[in-house]
């Protein structure tokens, strides 16, 4: 299930964040979740599986028809490829309008969601793909 970031789950955000080598400076960090609050295209997510435990964060930019995840971020015991699937899931449930997209850091984990889920990268069903 994926919440909006809110001030009160900043110790939370803040100590997964922290497991993301590149939020290793502490200025850095404080930068990440002040840049996610500041903009009305941008949002960060905290993730709970299935337990009900804080097991990620997830860091939005919406772009046109577009959603592009800019950030995804597991607990260290949490990190398999199922869970981030099903960060993807809840967040395409959550924009329903827009297509899923990723950065250059996370574009391997974006598309191995989209060919789960039937979809290539242009849009089109992977079983419509032989045309």
């Amino acid at each position: 299930m994926l919440l909006k970031y809110r001030s009160d789950y900043q110790k939370i955000a803040m100590g997964i964040l922290s497991l993301d080598p590149v939020f290793k400076d502490w200025d850095r960090l404080q930068h990440a979740l002040t840049w996610y609050q500041t903009g009305d295209d941008r949002t960060l997510y905290l993730w709970k599986d299935r337990r009900d435990d804080f097991a990620g964060i997830l860091g939005t930019e919406q772009q046109g028809r577009y959603v592009v995840v800019r950030l995804l971020t597991l607990m260290p015991d949490k990190q398999t490829t199922r869970n981030a699937q099903n960060m993807l899931d809840d967040l395409a449930a959550t924009v329903p309008q827009q297509r899923v997209m990723g950065t250059l850091a996370n574009a391997k984990i974006i598309a191995e969601w989209e060919y789960q889920h039937g979809q290539d990268h242009d849009g089109r069903s992977t079983a419509d793909s032989s045309q």
